[in-house]
């Protein structure tokens, strides 16, 4: 479970390289996919091999930290890729105001290469905000003429999304205080954030292959 984050993106990158004829707009999920491959070994390298390592290379929190904004711009980019017309200013306001937030808060609030700092205010934000994207997806897709929302890979890669911001919002939120307080109980809270990233990470190998599906059937 310790190395979840290193091998559950192979399950959808695995299926990938064997059918890559994928929709557009899924580009930027596989794109994160591949990226988050390379920052969770790097992070779960220096996690188990840090007493190895120089000491400005012996703390992985800074990954941490790019991984969300990295993880935040790709699933941006495949919400725009759909083509969902429906509260396009809502969306446009939560971008400003995620880039607002996050300048303000490394800015005045946290340092972003501060090795002896998890940010728990930069993951659940990302969190809730991606969360608000996922409603307005299915906001927008109950307002459409769609027979089945359930039909296209969208969905899939939606509601693995879902589940993952949700489950790990408060895990997020408070895992900074846990950390202070027991670092045991917080590192065994941590398996329910890998456990959520399995299930995100196999709901996209679904869309990989729904999509994959439509393909050959046409």
């Amino acid at each position: 479970m310790d190395w979840s984050e290193v091998w559950a993106p192979l399950i959808p990158l695995v299926y990938f390289l064997f059918n890559r004829q994928q929709p557009r707009y899924l580009k930027p999920v596989i794109v994160y996919l591949f990226i988050a491959l390379f920052i969770n070994l790097v992070g779960d390298i220096i996690g188990d091999f840090k007493s190895w390592l120089p000491q400005w290379m012996q703390s992985n929190n800074p990954l941490y930290n790019l991984h969300s904004i990295i993880r935040f711009i790709c699933f941006v980019n495949f919400f725009r890729g759909l083509g969902q017309t429906d509260f396009m200013k809502i969306r446009n306001i939560l971008l400003v105001l995620s880039i607002l937030a996050l300048i303000i808060n490394f800015v005045f609030v946290e340092d972003f290469f501060n090795p002896d700092h998890f940010s728990g205010n930069l993951l659940s934000a990302e969190a809730y905000i991606l969360l608000i994207f996922c409603l307005l997806y299915y906001l927008s897709k109950l307002r459409s003429s769609e027979r089945s929302i359930t039909s296209g890979p969208d969905f899939w890669v939606v509601t693995g999304l879902s589940i993952y911001v949700v489950v790990n919002f408060i895990v997020f939120l408070f895992y900074v205080p846990m950390i202070k307080r027991d670092v045991s109980l917080a590192e065994a809270i941590w398996n329910i954030h890998n456990m959520a990233y399995i299930i995100l990470c196999i709901f996209i190998t679904k869309a990989l292959y729904v999509s994959a599906r439509h393909q050959h059937a046409n």
